[in-house]
């Protein structure tokens, strides 16, 4: 999985080919410049501007949700491109789908508020980044090589119901994330491997 980085919290970084396209960056150490940066809502964790102007540079095309946009205004990038669910765009020869991404037994993340999850083709793999979200009936739908799940519950999805998305979206590879920073532990990400490994193969990256 050398294209596939996770960083903090729900942060990652794909690499396709030449161009690092980072999803959701937060508490960035060290890193390198994005050609793409997306934005899966505008919440402080997912929409983190010190950590965007950590990597954007001129040429940065941000895709995001149109509540994010007016955080951008001192940003000197190339282009900022407001999405909804069911969008398709190719950004720097990246293909990028827009998905949902909501809460269907708690208000943090409403559907009407129409934030999202995307999926990145990387080197010909499909890679859903599935936001903050929970299972969701669209999760069937989806067509992917690799899911990078929510696992930490109260926000987003239980290790449980992570692992039942699994079931819906049948991925070859399954990542944990959103634990170990603001919510969920280490045991959240271990208790999805347990349970979601008769769907797919489940990879702890950190």
């Amino acid at each position: 999985m050398e294209n596939i980085k996770k960083l903090v919290h729900d942060g990652f970084l794909l690499i396709e080919k030449d161009k690092h396209v980072y999803i959701d960056p937060f508490q960035l150490k060290t890193a390198e410049p994005a050609d793409v940066i997306l934005i899966t809502h505008g919440h402080y964790d997912h929409c983190s501007i010190e950590d965007i102007k950590k990597i954007a540079k001129s040429e940065t095309i941000i895709v995001c949700t149109p509540d994010c946009i007016s955080k951008f205004n001192s940003l000197k990038v190339k282009q900022i491109v407001p999405v909804q669910p069911g969008n398709k765009l190719k950004v720097h020869d990246v293909l990028i789908e827009v998905v949902p991404a909501y809460n269907t037994n708690k208000q943090f993340h409403q559907k009407a508020e129409e934030w999202v999850g995307y999926i990145v083709t990387v080197n010909g793999k499909r890679i859903y980044h599935a936001g903050d979200t929970d299972r969701i009936p669209e999760m069937k739908t989806f067509k992917v090589d690799v899911a990078l799940l929510p696992v930490s519950g109260t926000y987003v999805m239980t290790a449980e119901e992570a692992a039942l998305a699994c079931q819906d979206i049948k991925p070859n590879i399954a990542i944990p994330m959103h634990y170990g920073s603001i919510i969920g532990s280490r045991a959240d990400a271990e208790k999805f491997k347990s349970l979601a490994e008769k769907y797919c193969t489940v990879m702890i990256l950190c």
